[in-house]
């Protein structure tokens, strides 16, 4: 079978970073209902090809992803002729975008371009349209490992070992002082000491000889850190105020949530991270699902988010067991026995609060540490979460959406929370 090759003839889309651009589409792939036109999660209006093509064609012209001359080359044409490269070139990046498995366009798009083709539109490839796109686990997996970088850059580490206490085990690992053997520790002899200390105490003796004995008391072995594992649940209010008042605040406690999740995936491997989402009512999500979710009902359940962080990590047997709540609103739900919901939205309601602080108290005695992020100064709110804080030993952190992954990640890197005794 003979091959015929052809004159490779480069195109603009190659002078695009894919990487590049799925990083600076994250707003518009992760987001959580901010852009719909009534405010709510409910609505895909900025999950559609055509969202998509301005998307990539405000990134490529504001971007910078263009270099200067490709750029010059195409607005040195006629407008019109410009217009149409530019167009051309979106379309062409979408389809990468495609075949590189960062999105997946929905059937209806297959339809739509048949419909074109039979009303003489030629191949349907035109106007994008207001069919709908998927984001794929790749691209989230992409945009996570991108959040982490970011965040670990902007903090100062360049990389993250395992959790470090303040107390000293006798593990393999040595990097402390060696110390007497006691019984019960590892016997992870720290040869030199021992010699030495058995040289020692026979020529205090007056035994020494050519043969070096060595004693019980004569034993010394080596200490290492003692590095803890974590279970930690995130619970991210997913109420209707996270995104109001013209700001978007859930994206951002997505993008820590999934920057955690890398974390612990590829430099702590033996921590767990489970995400729980509290509104009306609280449920817990798989991790893998988190750049899809959007924001939920109006209210906001605290005590039934806490209750099943709760029962999630009294499951788990690690050092240290915490929760990362991140919320802008005072609780203002509770469930009651029956299954109902009591919403009262209007300042701190006695029956909410009591309810609530019952089960902060529920998670002090269990051993575990309640730390709460607030994207909000509410006098209210922050009246309930320095009690929270007071309760379990926890911390409080004010924070906005744009510090919000330096404040969680610099947190659970040196963690402050506990030390192992």
């Amino acid at each position: 079978m003979k091959f015929k090759y052809g004159k490779y003839v480069p195109s603009l889309a190659d002078e695009v970073d894919m990487e590049e651009l799925v990083s600076a589409l994250s707003e518009l792939l992760l987001s959580s209902g901010f852009q719909s036109p009534y405010g709510d999660g409910s609505l895909d209006g900025d999950r559609t090809m055509q969202a998509l093509h301005d998307a990539i064609l405000d990134a490529l012209l504001n971007g910078g992803l263009l270099p200067d001359d490709v750029l010059e080359q195409l607005f040195g044409e006629q407008a019109e002729t410009a217009k149409q490269q530019l167009d051309e070139l979106v379309q062409q990046i979408m389809a990468r975008m495609e075949e590189a498995g960062y999105i997946t366009p929905s059937p209806e798009l297959d339809e739509e371009r048949q419909r074109r083709a039979q009303a003489g539109g030629g191949s349907g490839e035109g106007e994008p349209g207001q069919t709908k796109f998927e984001v794929t686990d790749k691209a989230l997996d992409f945009l996570g490992y991108r959040a982490l970088r970011d965040l670990l850059g902007s903090i100062g580490h360049a990389s993250a070992g395992r959790h470090d206490t303040r107390d000293m085990a006798t593990g393999v690992d040595a990097s402390g002082a060696p110390k007497p053997y006691e019984f019960g520790d590892t016997l992870n002899l720290d040869a030199s000491a021992t010699v030495l200390n058995a040289v020692t105490r026979a020529h205090r003796d007056g035994a020494a000889g050519p043969k070096v004995e060595i004693g019980y008391e004569d034993l010394m072995v080596a200490q290492g850190e003692y590095q803890s594992s974590c279970a930690t649940v995130i619970m991210l209010d997913c109420s209707h105020s996270m995104i109001l008042y013209g700001e978007d605040r859930f994206t951002p406690a997505k993008q820590v949530a999934m920057a955690l999740s890398q974390l612990i995936r590829t430099q702590y491997p033996g921590d767990t991270l489970h995400v729980v989402l509290f509104h009306d009512s609280a449920e817990e999500i798989p991790l893998r699902e988190l750049g899809r979710v959007r924001v939920g009902p109006y209210y906001t359940n605290t005590r039934e988010g806490l209750k099943l962080a709760r029962r999630i990590l009294e499951r788990q047997r690690k050092d240290m067991r915490q929760i990362i709540m991140i919320t802008d609103g005072k609780p203002s739900a509770i469930t009651q026995p029956d299954g109902r919901v009591y919403k009262n939205a209007f300042g701190l309601d006695p029956i909410v609060i009591r309810e609530t602080f019952s089960e902060v108290s529920a998670c002090a005695k269990a051993g575990i540490l309640i730390n709460t992020f607030m994207l909000a100064r509410d006098y209210d709110l922050v009246a309930f979460v320095r009690r929270v804080a007071s309760m379990c030993r926890g911390k409080a952190y004010f924070t906005t959406p744009q510090s919000l992954g330096q404040y969680v990640l610099m947190d659970y890197l040196d963690k402050k929370t506990r030390t192992i005794h």
